[in-house]
């Protein structure tokens, strides 16, 4: 029997929560699998934790410090599955991502076409038009668009991703350095690095609106104390501190410097995106 360890971690999308986890489990698993429920709450306050244990019972559902975010939340799911057993497969997945009905049969096929020793990130669409894809797997330019193959990733975004055992054994689980952002783009490239490839599925998978806004310290009408502020909150998507580690981590300390400068620059002058 094959094991599945499935890591989310929410915050006040009790509805979004529940739908996600409806499709879920909705979805027929292969022959020979299992799958278990890891779930971080980090401090929702709309009854997101006793919605979860009251409509899905089966699905662990771990508190957190509510200072946790998305990557240091999904590292508390991903350490606790561990404790707990050993899986074959780790699944990411986001709560405001609802995947269709054979999300799971399409992603074990592709890890088995790859013979379980790559990642495989699933490519995303609207729910008002499927043919434009959202989120998943990056080229070093742009996101990659299913055609029916398996495409070669050059960054994988967090969305929904399957994770074997052999890559995590070599590579960890998700670096919690990273408070929010970041992290699912560092565990791809750490993964290249231990000789692992990270391909898109043949097809989109499930849906997940973009959001097409910038953030807050993007905009010249934002007060520059608040860009600052708005810069430096875990959610700003580019902590300059992260930031920075990551890119020196991943591309070296010259482009790490340069963007560190940059990003401040344009925060001062917001004018510089356009």
């Amino acid at each position: 029997m094959k094991l599945i360890a499935a890591l989310l971690t929410v915050y006040n999308r009790k509805q979004k929560t529940l739908k996600c986890l409806e499709q879920l489990f909705y979805n027929k698993l292969p022959d020979g699998y299992l799958l278990d429920v890891y779930l971080v709450d980090d401090g929702s306050t709309d009854g997101t934790a006793e919605a979860v244990k009251s409509n899905f019972p089966q699905v662990n559902v771990i508190t957190g410090s509510g200072n946790l975010f998305w990557n240091r939340g999904m590292h508390r799911a991903w350490e606790e599955s561990v404790a707990t057993k050993k899986y074959d497969f780790y699944l990411w997945l986001n709560d405001d991502t609802f995947i269709f009905d054979d999300t799971l049969e399409h992603l074990l096929a592709c890890s088995e076409e790859l013979n379980h020793k790559s990642i495989v990130c699933g490519s995303l669409c609207s729910e008002n038009d499927c043919t434009k894809v959202t989120y998943g797997p990056r080229t070093k330019k742009s996101l990659i668009i299913p055609d029916g193959t398996l495409q070669e990733a050059f960054l994988i975004n967090g969305n929904v991703v399957l994770v074997p055992k052999v890559v995590y054994k070599k590579v960890g689980m998700l670096d919690p350095i990273f408070p929010h952002a970041i992290g699912d783009f560092d565990y791809g490239l750490r993964a290249k690095r231990k000789g692992f490839k990270s391909y898109s599925t043949k097809k989109f998978i499930g849906t997940c609106e973009n959001n097409v806004n910038l953030p807050k310290w993007c905009y010249a009408k934002t007060p520059i104390r608040e860009r600052f502020k708005a810069l430096y909150s875990p959610l700003g998507n580019a902590h300059p501190k992260y930031f920075f580690i990551y890119e020196n981590r991943n591309f070296g300390f010259s482009q790490a410097f340069k963007h560190y400068i940059s990003i401040h620059l344009r925060v001062i002058l917001p004018q510089l995106w356009k």
